[in-house]
């Protein structure tokens, strides 16, 4: 089976009506990211951050895939599928996907403040300041914040030069490190872009670009594929 790579950022769930951070009526409007999605905000006012990713978990969790994550299950019919998603949600893993590289952690986990290691699963629930972990630290998101390293870039920048076909679906890739996951990309495999702008950081000659909402675009260039593979 052909190796698919696909990179998925928050243009991918935009069409199950989660927000994206940086659209001008975006999730992050109202809020500053310095002080409910860093190490000090955390610091300076736990509270605040914990309200702002219960609300953000409970989106999550009502929120439904559309037919763009729906469309990547079914390329794992034909194709060796791996997604390497930024974003927190698990709307991939509810679609049926059954391989996703989370970069940025899960909204549905919790970890323990002092030891990375103790994650758990809550779903949609809400934690509060006195929930704790097995060895009594403060309950946090289990994602990553500003500031913070990405555990799983390593793991990633291993998977991106596997690909035979890469595809970027709804995502910048203007935010570091996750931007630089395209250079580790074989020059001469079919590329791939689904989003409804122009993007400014692809050659035209290596990328082809879709331009469409994930869940309108993802649907036709997976259909592509698969009509492609079967006449091969």
């Amino acid at each position: 089976m052909k190796k698919v790579v696909v990179l998925t950022g928050a243009g991918m769930s935009a069409d199950s009506g989660l927000k994206t951070f940086r659209d001008s009526n975006g999730l992050w409007e109202g809020h500053d990211i310095r002080k409910v999605a860093t190490p000090e905000g955390w610091r300076n006012n736990p509270e605040r951050v914990l309200e702002f990713y219960n609300a953000r978990r409970e989106q999550a969790h009502k929120a439904k895939p559309n037919e763009g994550h729906k469309a990547l299950t079914k390329l794992e019919d034909k194709f060796e599928v791996t997604i390497i998603t930024q974003n927190v949600d698990s709307l991939h893993e509810r679609a049926g996907s059954s391989d996703v590289l989370h970069l940025h952690g899960q909204l549905s986990k919790v970890r323990s403040s002092e030891d990375a290691s103790l994650i758990y699963e809550i779903g949609g629930d809400s934690i509060d300041i006195g929930d704790t972990a097995d060895d009594g630290a403060q309950l946090r998101p289990h994602v990553v914040w500003f500031g913070e390293m990405v555990p799983n870039m390593e793991k990633a920048a291993q998977i991106v030069p596997e690909a035979e076909i890469l595809i970027v679906i709804g995502t910048s890739l203007v935010v570091y490190p996750a931007a630089s996951l395209t250079d580790y990309a074989r020059a001469s495999i079919p590329k791939f872009i689904i989003d409804p702008n122009k993007p400014e950081l692809y050659d035209d000659t290596d990328w082809e670009h879709l331009e469409e909402r994930a869940a309108v675009g993802t649907p036709k260039l997976v259909e592509r594929l698969i009509q492609n593979h079967n006449s091969n």
